[in-house]
């Protein structure tokens, strides 16, 4: 394996969200996952129920310390994580000072270790009151997401510099309101479309208000871009692959154009496309939840970034890999992916692992485990896989001779 050698500036880190690993919750995703609808799904399926409540999930609201052990032990330099909206704002324009505390301190334990908070201020679930008063579907939602935004900004801004104000809007988007397996579970393309406008609507006020804060600010989103690809080089798959980019890949991107300081990017997939979605080859390397390994594909997608003339965090990568077989294969392979588009140009200047710790992975539960560190869901005692080392010294070495 070539020598890989990353910028001196470099942010090596994990990601993990609020809904995942917090526990306890009290939003739209938590009520709908113990809702009678969801019980007679799994209950058709011949599943275990309570491997797909998020419950306690990794009880990480109440152990931050534990995580930053973990943190500690991976010897990463930044951290993204998500905070609460129904935590911080439980009723409509009441916010917990109690819980935006616990933040701040958290944050600031990070900060005295070296580690640069990346905090996501929506990771998908929203408070009750939001829902019940149409959710995204509402215009008037970003609105409140905003004024939950400036409360946030006020409580810990002088000690945190990067903000990602959206995570993966498409994604939420198309399994929500067009695909419909997600809540409110809505099969309609034109509420699909006006949602997907709000969220940009939403990303342009969080935007200005966190830039009034304070204009060093750093804003984006979190982008969840895939490598589209001809199957056959016939005219009609590269036409279908380039309308896929254009409307996966680039269309929220383009719409906020002029309100982002960085690009931040989540890469799990590629598909080859003839006429259909794609499905990964025989011969190819699996997930746990049968998505292909395709670390080269990252490469591409970066390439595809670099039209926006911004820097780029990798804030999502990784794989749900139980037993660990394929997880320091997949982080080195894509890495020397990620030095390549570096040569090409692409201003990247972080990678953030996907995830610090086992979670609840939404629609999947608890089956599917993302973590560089095991968790036991009935006591939520984190245990080291065996590619924490394996990261750990790619991160000291900041990359591998």
């Amino acid at each position: 394996m070539k020598q890989i050698q990353f910028p001196k500036s470099f942010l090596w880190g994990a990601a993990t969200s609020s809904h995942q690993i917090e526990g306890n919750m009290n939003n739209d995703w938590s009520e709908w996952e113990i809702s009678e609808e969801r019980k007679r799904y799994h209950e058709t399926k011949g599943n275990d129920l309570t491997q797909f409540i998020s419950g306690l999930a990794c009880d990480s609201f109440s152990r931050p310390k534990e995580d930053l052990n973990c943190l500690k032990q991976l010897g990463v330099n930044a951290y993204r994580f998500s905070i609460e909206w129904s935590r911080i704002e439980p009723q409509q324009g009441k916010f917990d000072l109690a819980v935006l505390q616990q933040y701040r301190i958290f944050i600031q334990k990070l900060r005295a270790q070296g580690i640069e908070p990346f905090v996501t201020l929506w990771h998908w679930p929203v408070p009750l009151w939001v829902r019940d008063q149409g959710g995204w579907k509402s215009s008037k939602t970003a609105e409140y997401f905003d004024v939950f935004v400036a409360k946030v900004v006020e409580s810990f801004g002088d000690v945190v510099k990067f903000w990602v104000t959206l995570n993966e809007p498409q994604v939420y988007t198309s399994n929500s309101f067009f695909v419909g397996i997600w809540p409110p579970q809505e099969k309609n393309l034109f509420t699909c479309i006006r949602v997907m406008k709000h969220l940009v609507h939403a990303h342009k006020l969080a935007y200005t208000t966190i830039k009034s804060a304070n204009v060093d600010h750093q804003v984006g989103i979190a982008s969840h871009n895939i490598h589209f690809s001809a199957k056959q080089p016939w005219i009609v798959n590269q036409l279908i692959a380039k309308i896929s980019v254009y409307f996966w890949n680039d269309w929220f991107l383009n719409k906020i154009q002029k309100y982002q300081d960085f690009v931040g990017l989540n890469y799990y997939f590629y598909r080859s496309l003839d006429l259909r979605f794609g499905k990964p080859g025989k011969h190819r390397l699996t997930s746990d939840l049968g998505w292909e390994l395709h670390p080269e594909g990252i490469k591409q997608v970066l390439l595809g970034l670099k039209k926006f003339r911004k820097p780029v965090y990798i804030l999502e990568h990784g794989l749900a890999d139980k037993e660990d077989q394929h997880r320091m294969w997949y982080i080195k392979e894509s890495l020397i992916a990620v030095a390549e588009a570096i040569e090409h140009g692409v201003d990247v200047r972080g990678y953030f692992h996907w995830s610090l710790l086992d979670n609840f992975e939404w629609a999947e539960g608890f089956t599917a485990r993302f973590g560089l560190f095991e968790v036991d869901f009935e006591t939520c005692k984190r245990k080291p896989r065996a590619s924490v080392a394996g990261y750990r010294e790619i991160i000291k070495q900041n990359g591998w001779k």
